[in-house]
């Protein structure tokens, strides 16, 4: 197949997935062409099936803001026509649906049909997707889709609560390389951040709100006051300079190490003892699933789409939102030294679950029966 992928080339999980995604597509002898307005950080497999195609997108005097909506689907035509796509497979509602649906209708007046796939991530639907001046857009833009996919089904069974959908919606899993996310000799690294043999903990987000920040570091102190740990902060946002300042106030700066955005989070991983997410909302968890794949057992809280990956009691613990106290003491009980090895194991086991090599297919099949249900409707 020749498949087109548009996504936001950010560190954040809608561009992740979406680049995985299309480099192992490339592996299987696919067709893979990116077309996004700068390269995504973890496009960097070379391989002769990858194409990468950028939007330019110029500001005009006449204009306040870019349309970017508008070059993206003046590039989308013009990729689908001279690469002959397949299939446009657009990750995250807002821009991309709407702008490959105006794409579609432009090539449709030129003869040519392109069936679009479009994947929801979480915020396009929960945050962004609510606000009433693109309410009507994004539901307009999924019930035009040829396709529908969701990363849990928590995610799905939102969308169908929120938005007046008809079209059908496919749960399809985040997944993990778990040739890149395992865990790996790093004991020099943590004989370095651990000289004592402290326990050490992990948070990873884009230190927004909704990850509820100020509880990771709440709970970390509440550790800390009964067992010898240190905690890694990894990322970066609006919410780092307030944290740094509670490490301050509550005087365990010197335990906490803040080491903003890196590509090789799964070294710091192969190191962690406990990986913490007490986010107010997570559609599927996929720096959860990171950890887990490299035997990191998980605090976690039980909304969205976590329960269907953290298995309570065995890859680590839920708790309610805000719960600090539930969390330290969960925390406590897998960080006790004859519990740490069951959970770790158990962590591993069911990150295989999530294998890339095991949902690929899931996307593959998936891609041929909307080009199959497409070539239906264009012989009628």
């Amino acid at each position: 197949m020749k498949i087109g992928i548009v996504c936001y080339p950010t560190f954040g999980g809608s561009g992740v997935v979406a680049t995985e995604l299309g480099k192992a597509l490339a592996q299987e002898g696919h067709k893979v062409h990116f077309i996004t307005y700068s390269q995504p950080p973890r496009l960097d497999l070379f391989n002769e099936n990858l194409f990468y195609h950028e939007v330019d997108f110029r500001n005009y005097p006449l204009f306040e803001f870019a349309p970017y909506e508008l070059a993206l689907a003046s590039k989308m035509v013009s990729v689908v026509k001279n690469e002959r796509l397949d299939l446009l497979h657009v990750h995250y509602a807002i821009p991309h649906a709407s702008a490959a649906y105006m794409a579609k209708q432009i090539l449709q007046s030129q003869g040519i049909t392109i069936p679009i796939v479009t994947t929801l991530h979480g915020t396009d639907i929960t945050l962004v997707g609510k606000d009433p001046s693109y309410e009507p857009v994004v539901t307009f833009s999924i019930n035009q889709s040829d396709g529908v996919t969701a990363v849990s089904a928590d995610l799905k069974k939102e969308t169908y609560e929120y938005f007046p959908i008809v079209n059908d919606i496919e749960v399809i899993p985040n997944f993990i390389d778990l040739e890149k996310f395992k865990k790996q000799k790093k004991d020099h690294f943590k004989k370095a951040i651990c000289p004592n043999g402290e326990m050490l903990i992990v948070h990873t987000s884009n230190f927004r709100k909704v990850k509820r920040i100020p509880d990771v570091i709440h709970v970390f102190a509440n550790i800390r006051k009964e067992i010898p740990a240190k905690l890694l902060m990894i990322g970066d946002g609006p919410e780092r300079g307030n944290a740094e300042k509670m490490c301050r106030e509550l005087g365990i700066y010197e335990d906490v190490r803040f080491l903003g955005k890196l590509d090789a989070v799964e070294e710091v991983l192969s190191v962690a003892d406990l990986f913490l997410m007490p986010s107010e909302k997570e559609s599927f968890g996929l720096a959860a699933l990171e950890a887990m794949a490299c035997e990191v057992p998980v605090i976690s809280s039980d909304t969205g789409g976590l329960p269907e990956l953290n298995i309570d009691g065995q890859t680590g613990f839920m708790s309610p939102v805000g719960d600090v106290e539930d969390m330290t003491q969960k925390a406590l009980l897998i960080l006790d030294k004859n519990n740490l090895p069951r959970f770790k194991e158990n962590a591993l086991k069911r990150a295989q679950e999530f294998d890339i090599t095991r949902i690929l297919p899931l996307y593959e099949n998936y891609y041929q029966r909307i080009l199959e249900k497409t070539a239906a409707k264009t012989i009628v």
